[in-house]
């Protein structure tokens, strides 16, 4: 099932650690009429997250609910039980607003996104300087378990080959140059018409 209304999307995608939110975020203050898709999840909350703002929390109760009713551009199960996922809903508000969505997504997430809305969306992935380098940004971060990081890391090295699928590679190997570049690349892509 397609979204009965078509506008454009831009697609951030990278692994953990790589700076897609850092890069979005100023995106999203350059005045591009872009607006930001809020995804929805099964986990809980963390620390002063608010529903309907950082994420919809569905529950995994309600998350599986919602892929039975078919009303996820898409989805995934990232890790056992903690699932991710695109509102069609989402996609509809903002391009009501006569808005550009603009995603924050993992690296499959990205690739399923660019496969349903098709040529009007760019799909971006933030490549980080070096596989070392991404270890010692989510080692920095202090938020997460041991486990967790070693979970993160596993799944960056299957991510960081899929590179080559996206339209476009923005290295981030300097941030104020990636935030640059990133808006041109942007500019560039909403100046083109619509399929």
């Amino acid at each position: 099932m397609q979204t009965t209304q078509t506008g454009k999307c831009v697609i951030f995608s990278a692994p953990s650690g790589a700076g897609k939110t850092t890069i979005v975020h100023h995106l999203l203050g350059q005045n591009l009429g872009l607006e930001f898709s809020i995804s929805a999840c099964s986990r809980d909350p963390r620390g002063a997250e608010v529903d309907g703002r950082d994420y919809y929390f569905l529950g995994i109760e309600g998350f599986k609910q919602k892929i039975e009713e078919g009303a996820f551009a898409e989805w995934e199960e990232v890790y056992p039980n903690n699932f991710y996922g695109t509102l069609k809903s989402e996609l509809e508000r903002i391009w009501s607003n006569g808005k550009t969505v603009i995603f924050d997504v993992d690296v499959v997430g990205g690739l399923n996104l660019k496969k349903f809305i098709g040529e009007n969306a760019l799909a971006v992935f933030v490549q980080p300087p070096s596989y070392e380098i991404l270890v010692q940004r989510l080692t920095d971060r202090s938020t997460e378990s041991e486990e967790k990081i070693n979970m993160r890391l596993a799944k960056a090295m299957q991510e960081l080959s899929q590179a080559d699928k996206f339209d476009y590679i923005l290295l981030n190997d300097d941030l104020h140059k990636a935030c640059a570049e990133a808006r041109k690349v942007v500019e560039r892509f909403l100046t083109l018409s619509c399929a």
